[in-house]
């Protein structure tokens, strides 16, 4: 028996993580409590800051520091992490952020399930830089995505979002020990950084400067037109030029099939439930579930496209991933969200409505 907290939780223990900072925060506190306690056992540092922008801050003083750090907030915490979010993109720290989203803007229903903060991870801070942005749709995968997002962290040196929710951080579930112990048949991720940058600790035998503004490769600070402009690409294509090497998706394609279902987190497991039913009927239908939100996985989602007439999506929001949907889908698809953001889960049956519909 294991909640998604705890999963996340052992995800980041297990790579590695030796500092975590964070501020309470429906429905992310219980990711705060359960490092705060198994931290010291394995000799990290688990503290909890007194708001979400020095927590994030103090996680950024580690990396520096070579530590492996995460943390972990919702939406409204999300807001104000987001000029330090900056910072770590800027300065290329390693950093891993689970969002446990709740419903609504401000406070929100701080006690209910959503998905409503897709575009804001995206998004969130200036610049318009990249990010990596996974999303679990069980216990199992928050363990072995949440393990994932300290790889690529390391790999990209950028922050890496953890995009969860309400429901799947503190439901308990019973989960076969063989789903958390064995790791899914995923691509491996490389150790080396993807584009040799900056060493974090020093540079030909000198301690290395961090700064928050545009810099040179030892960390100056810099006003030459042209070192900024290749830094700021650098820090575009790191990510953008590695597109297919970041992309997870799962894909249950049925031949003949006109219709796809495209979904991920929480809804991906009605999605699922809806698609078996609905072949239990007779019915030719196709699923994709997309595991890494941001980078769009464009390759992936389009090879699923062929041959298909009408999409479906899923998302427990107004359709924020139906956007991106819609930037790659031809203009003779139709697409069909469904969609809630009344406190309540997406059903099979609200699927199976709109399949039919």
């Amino acid at each position: 028996m294991i909640d998604g907290a705890a999963a996340i939780a052992r995800g980041a223990l297990d790579a590695g993580c030796n500092f975590y900072a964070g501020y309470p925060i429906t429905p992310a506190s219980e990711i705060l409590t359960h490092m705060l306690r198994e931290l010291p056992k394995v000799g990290g540092i688990g503290l909890q800051g007194e708001d979400e922008i020095s927590s994030l801050g103090h996680c950024i003083g580690a990396a520096t520091a070579g530590a492996t750090v995460f943390t972990a907030t919702s939406g409204p915490g999300l807001s104000l992490y987001s000029e330090n979010i900056g910072l770590a993109i800027m300065m290329e720290v390693p950093l891993v952020i689970a969002i446990s989203q709740r419903l609504g803007p401000s406070t929100g229903a701080a006690t209910a399930s959503a998905q409503g903060d897709i575009q804001f991870m995206r998004w969130c801070t200036s610049g318009g830089y990249p990010v990596i942005v996974l999303s679990p749709t069980n216990i199992p995968e928050s363990y072995h995505l949440t393990n994932r997002a300290f790889k690529l962290a390391k790999r990209f040196r950028s922050p890496v979002f953890i995009a969860t929710d309400k429901e799947t951080v503190m439901t308990t579930e019973s989960v076969a020990e063989s789903e958390m112990l064995n790791a899914p048949n995923w691509p491996a991720i490389l150790d080396e950084p993807v584009d040799k940058p900056l060493d974090p600790y020093q540079k030909n035998g000198t301690i290395h400067h961090y700064t928050g503004s545009s810099h040179t490769e030892e960390g100056h600070i810099t006003k030459d037109p042209e070192i900024i402009a290749e830094f700021n690409e650098r820090l575009k294509n790191k990510i953008g030029d590695q597109v297919d090497e970041i992309a997870l998706v799962k894909t249950d394609l049925q031949e003949g099939a006109d219709t796809l279902i495209i979904s991920y987190g929480v809804s991906a497991r009605s999605m699922e439930t809806a698609v078996n039913q609905l072949r239990d009927q007779g019915e030719k239908v196709s699923a994709l579930t997309v595991y890494s939100l941001w980078p769009v996985p464009e390759m992936k989602i389009l090879g699923c496209l062929k041959g298909i007439k009408r999409v479906i999506i899923p998302e427990m929001n107004h359709g924020q991933y139906r956007h991106e949907i819609e930037r790659l889908a031809n203009e003779n698809v139709d697409l069909i969200g469904v969609n809630r953001v009344d406190t309540f889960l997406i059903t099979p049956e609200e699927i199976i409505e709109a399949y039919y519909g």
